[in-house]
């Protein structure tokens, strides 16, 4: 069987899917994954046949935008990215590959034109549980707030108000020409219901950390997939070095996409120098980071979070989804600081959890940041930690993620897959 996988985004939001073609791949399938140029290296590796959509210089352009970080003008920001050239380049690649059943976030409209016009297959995957419409457990938007007081009529119209005035205001007039063009009727209310494949919808995360009575009932939630390229490094001699010399260290990093990091690692710094505290600055964008940094501080531009955070004091981050559980899956206290997309709604449930507090960009200053860790570093919020890593024994969300995949492959009656553990 084939598979086209359509991940969008960094590496937070490729790394699942890479997970997913990895498993599917060995299961016997071929599996094509179409994403931007950056990723040919780690899907190749993987493996798996690589299909660029979108250079490396594109991506680096975004990166350092400092647009993609405003809180409430972000997400609109990347829509339009995400709604122009892409759409047809997008539409072209799922035509190209029509045989195959597509695994595609729901920001890659052009998958689901493609599911209406040429009849594929298509499975969409949620990474967080923000992008999930409910007025049961309403997420936490920028921009849109959503106290649970409010009655339930009240939470439907603030949706309601969000797609007419904002959403499709920037999406459903490009959305909606290339309809056109293939002679679709026009649709509104983009993500609302219309983003979703009606067949099958697949969350990367579990139970415990979301649920919602409203969510659509093609929806299956199978935990977070924990890929972070573990098999492919090993600890440098010289962090390992680091990590034996003293005290466990407190991780900083604030996402592989964040080119706009300054002010967040001058705080990192601050606070450290306040609490005496060693840490380990992790990021690609050398160029954001103090200098010189002292000796009880090393940067590190990549390493997997699980070679590293169980080895940790504490881990401060921007609350992606896959970062947030990483922490989870190591037990370790988190100091989130969420600047837009997934990441508010990520950290409340967090926090919900026991095992993490937040600041705003505003309020992340040394001061703070030396407050909270003071308070994460408590033997009641370890033990809590502990209590959350050990809801991971036996995830197998990877696996059944892909047993779901191989059942909506089946509803095109083709063979199932060889190692199908779900109903």
């Amino acid at each position: 069987m084939k598979y086209l996988l359509l991940p969008i985004g960094s590496h937070g939001d490729v790394h699942p899917y890479a997970a997913i073609g990895r498993e599917l791949a060995r299961r016997g399938h071929h599996v094509v994954v179409a994403t931007n140029e950056i990723f040919r290296p780690l899907i190749e590796r993987l493996g798996l046949q690589f299909v660029q959509q979108g250079t490396a210089e594109e991506y680096r352009e975004i990166l350092q935008s400092a647009a993609i970080w405003h809180r409430t003008q972000g997400p609109p920001w990347l829509f339009r990215m995400l709604v122009d050239k892409p759409l047809q380049d997008v539409y072209r690649i799922v035509s190209d590959h029509r045989d195959a059943v597509v695994v595609a976030p729901a920001m890659a409209f052009a998958a689901r034109i493609a599911q209406e016009k040429l009849g594929i297959s298509l499975v969409t995957i949620h990474l967080a549980p923000s992008s999930l419409r409910s007025v049961t457990d309403p997420p936490i938007l920028p921009g849109m707030p959503m106290p649970g007081w409010l009655p339930l009529w009240l939470r439907r119209s603030l949706f309601w108000l969000g797609d007419v005035l904002v959403i499709d205001r920037i999406a459903a007039g490009p959305i909606n020409a290339f309809r056109k063009e293939l002679g679709l009727p026009p649709v509104r209310r983009i993500i609302d219901q219309w983003w979703n494949s009606p067949q099958r919808i697949i969350g990367l995360f579990p139970e415990w950390f979301a649920q919602a009575r409203d969510w659509p009932p093609q929806f299956r939630l199978t935990g977070f997939p924990l890929f972070d390229e573990r098999d492919d490094h090993v600890v440098p001699a010289d962090v390992e070095a680091f990590l034996h010399a003293g005290s466990p260290p407190v991780v900083f990093t604030p996402g592989s996409a964040n080119a706009q990091s300054g002010s967040f690692f001058r705080a990192a710094l601050e606070a450290c120098e306040r609490l005496r505290q060693r840490a380990l600055f992790l990021t690609l964008h050398d160029e954001q980071l103090p200098s010189p940094l002292p000796e009880s501080i090393k940067h590190v531009r990549y390493i997997p979070f699980s070679q590293v955070l169980p080895r940790a004091a504490a881990f401060v981050h921007h609350g992606g989804i896959g970062t947030l559980s990483q922490g989870l899956a190591a037990g370790v206290p988190q100091l989130i600081m969420p600047m837009g997309f997934d990441q508010p709604d990520n950290a409340s449930r967090a926090e919900k959890l026991g095992v993490a507090r937040s600041l705003t960009p505003p309020r992340f200053t040394g001061v703070n940041v030396a407050q909270k860790l003071s308070e994460l570093l408590t033997p009641a919020v370890r033990q809590r930690c502990r209590e959350t890593a050990g809801r991971f024994a036996g995830n197998a969300s990877v696996m059944n993620t892909c047993d779901l995949i191989c059942l909506a492959a089946d509803e095109r009656k083709h063979p199932l897959c060889s190692q199908p553990n779900l109903a």
